[in-house]
C-alpha cells in the first residue's frame, strides 16, 4: 500500500529537495506494484487457458490423443525408395476366374498418327471382387431314426459333421466356418459382437444373433474336452518349456470390477490370462519358480517375489531408460551426471546387441571386446556408494541390485534374449483395442472365453497361418462327434 504523508508535515513548508525525497519512495513502490499487477495478469491468462484446455478435454473429442501441434514438414504417403521390397497385387489363380473377356482393338488406324496397325501380342489384366448378392450355402442331413423293440430306446444315425445334441430346438445351426469367422473378427481383430453380426450379414447374407455367438464361445472355452480348451491348455503348458518368455500386463475388468490382463509371449505362442490380481501367484501359474528359461519383464513387484528369485530375468531397458529420462528432466548440474552417464551406457549396450545380430557389421572379436568394456563400465558405475541426490540413490540401489543378479545386461550373454519387453507390449495391443470397444468381460465365463480364443487366434497368426478363420474352423470340427448333449 502507498504510505500517506505524516499529518504533522506541511507540504508548503518543505523545500523542493525534501519533496523529491518524499516522492521517490512512492515512485519505486508504484513501479513494484505495476510489475506485480502485470505478473498477476499473465498468471491469470495462463490459468484461464489451462482451465479452457481441461474443460475441452472433459468433452468427447474427435482426436482425443492429438497434441494440438501440426507437423511442419509431414511425410508424403506411400512407400519410399529403399524401404523394403516393392510389392504389387498378383494375378488370381485360374480356378478363381469366373469369366474371360476378350477385348479387341477397335481402332482401324493409329489414333495418334493415322498409321497402319498390326498385332503385337496380348496383355491379361484381372479384377477380383466379392459376389454381388452373397448367398450362404446350406446342407441338410436326413438322419434316420430307429427304436429298440426290447427297451424302447431311440437310436439316431451319426455323421461326423452333426453333433449328437443337434436336435429339436437346436436342429438348425450355422456351420463351423461361420462361427470361426465371427470369433476371428471378435477375438482376433477386436470387432464388437454386435458389429460382427452386421459384417457377416453384409458379406455372407447370414443372419445371426449376438447371443448365439456368445454362447458358442462360452461353450467351446468351458468344455475341457473341446478342441479350443485343449489347445489353450497346451499353449499354457508350452510356455514353461520356452527358452525365453516376454510377459507384461494391463488393466481389465470382469463384471465391472478391476482385474488384470496378462500376456506371455514366446517364439511359438502368445498366451493371455485374466485374473483379479497380478501377483507372483498369477505369474507362477505359467512360469513356475523352477522355470529354466529367461523371463523378460518390467520392474514390477510381482516379479521381485522370493518365489521367483531363482528364475533368470531380463529387465526391460526401455522402461529403465524412461525412468532415467524422467529423473534427468528434474535435475540440474552435477545431479545429472550419474543418470546421464548410465543412460548413455545402456544405449550403447542396446546398439551393440543390434550389431551383434549381424556378423557382417563387425568382427566377432571386436564385438566381444566391446561387450566386455561396456559390462565393466556399467558394473563400475553401479557400484554401491553414497549419492547425495535421493533420486540417483534410489536408482543406484534398484538398478545395482538387478545388475548384480545378472538381470540388467543378460541379453549381451544370450543372443536369444531381447533387451526390451516390446514383444509383450505388442501382444497386448489387440487386447487393449478390444478393451476400448467392448468394455472388457461381463463375467468370469466371458473372461475365460476371451483368454482362450484370443490366445488361439494370436498363436495361429504368429505361426504364419494363411487363414486363421479356416484353421479355426478345422479346429472346431475335430471333436464334433465327441460333444455330449447338454
Amino acid at each position: 500500500m502507498v504510505s500517506a504523508m505524516p499529518p504533522e508535515v506541511n507540504p508548503t513548508e518543505l523545500s523542493r529537495d525534501e519533496l523529491l525525497a518524499l516522492v521517490e519512495p512512492l515512485r519505486a513502490q508504484v513501479a513494484a506494484l505495476t510489475q506485480q499487477v502485470a505478473a498477476l495478469q499473465a498468471e491469470n491468462a495462463r490459468l484461464q487457458a489451462e482451465i479452457e484446455q481441461l474443460r475441452r478435454k472433459g468433452h468427447r473429442q474427435a482426436t482425443p490423443f492429438s497434441k494440438g501441434e501440426r507437423v511442419k514438414n509431414p511425410k508424403k504417403p506411400g512407400r519410399r525408395r529403399g524401404e523394403g521390397p516393392f510389392r504389387s497385387r498378383s494375378a488370381p489363380p485360374l480356378d478363381q476366374l469366373t469369366a474371360w473377356v476378350e477385348v479387341p482393338v477397335t481402332e482401324p488406324v493409329c489414333p495418334y498418327c493415322g498409321g497402319r496397325l498390326e498385332p503385337d501380342g496380348v496383355e491379361v489384366v484381372t479384377t477380383t471382387d466379392i459376389p454381388e448378392t452373397p448367398q450362404p450355402q446350406g446342407r441338410a442331413y436326413e438322419i434316420q431314426r430307429a427304436r429298440c423293440c426290447s427297451c424302447g430306446r431311440g437310436v439316431r444315425g451319426t455323421h461326423p459333421e452333426v453333433p449328437p445334441d443337434q436336435r429339436g430346438a437346436s436342429a438348425h445351426r450355422v456351420g463351423p466356418r461361420t462361427m470361426a469367422a465371427a470369433h476371428t473378427l471378435h477375438y482376433g481383430f477386436g470387432v464388437p459382437q454386435r458389429k460382427v453380426l452386421a459384417i457377416l450379414q453384409l458379406l455372407s447374407g447370414l443372419t445371426l444373433s449376438q447371443g448365439s455367438l456368445a454362447r458358442d464361445a462360452l461353450r467351446r472355452a468351458a468344455d475341457p474336452r473341446g478342441s479350443v480348451a485343449q489347445l489353450y491348455a497346451q499353449l499354457r503348458a508350452g510356455v514353461r518349456e520356452a527358452a525365453v518368455t516376454y510377459t507384461d500386463d494391463s488393466s481389465w475388468k470382469v463384471g465391472g470390477e478391476p482385474a488384470q490382463l496378462m500376456t506371455f509371449d514366446t517364439e511359438r505362442a502368445t498366451v493371455y490370462q485374466i485374473r483379479r490380481q497380478h501377483r507372483n501367484d498369477e505369474v507362477r501359474e505359467l512360469l513356475p519358480g523352477d522355470y529354466a528359461g529367461t523371463m523378460v519383464c518390467d520392474r514390477g513387484r510381482s516379479y521381485e517375489a522370493k518365489e521367483l528369485a531363482g528364475v533368470k530375468q531380463q529387465k526391460c531397458l526401455a522402461h529403465v531408460q524412461r525412468s532415467l529420462a524422467e529423473v534427468l528432466e528434474k535435475k540440474e548440474g552435477e545431479a545429472r551426471e550419474f543418470t546421464h552417464c548410465l543412460k548413455e551406457m545402456l544405449a550403447e549396450c542396446i546398439a551393440l546387441w543390434q550389431d551383434a545380430a549381424s556378423t557382417e557389421t563387425q568382427a566377432a572379436e571386436t564385438l566381444a571386446a566391446e561387450r566386455e568394456r561396456l559390462v565393466t563400465a556399467v558394473s563400475e558405475h553401479l557400484l554401491d556408494r553414497h549419492l547425495s541426490d535421493w533420486d540417483n540413490a534410489r536408482l543406484l540401489r534398484e538398478l545395482g541390485r538387478h545388475h548384480r543378479a545378472g538381470n540388467l545386461l543378460r541379453f549381451l550373454d544370450d543372443p536369444q534374449v531381447e533387451p526390451t519387453n516390446n514383444r509383450a507390449e505388442r501382444a497386448l495391443r489387440p487386447a487393449v483395442i478390444a478393451r476400448k470397444v467392448s468394455h472388457c468381460s461381463k463375467n468370469e465365463r466371458g473372461a475365460r472365453a476371451f483368454e482362450a480364443f484370443a490366445s488361439v487366434v494370436a498363436t495361429l497368426r504368429k505361426r504364419g497361418s494363411r487363414s486363421v478363420m479356416n484353421e479355426l474352423a478345422q479346429l472346431f470340427t475335430r471333436n464334433a462327434v465327441e460333444l455330449e448333449p447338454t
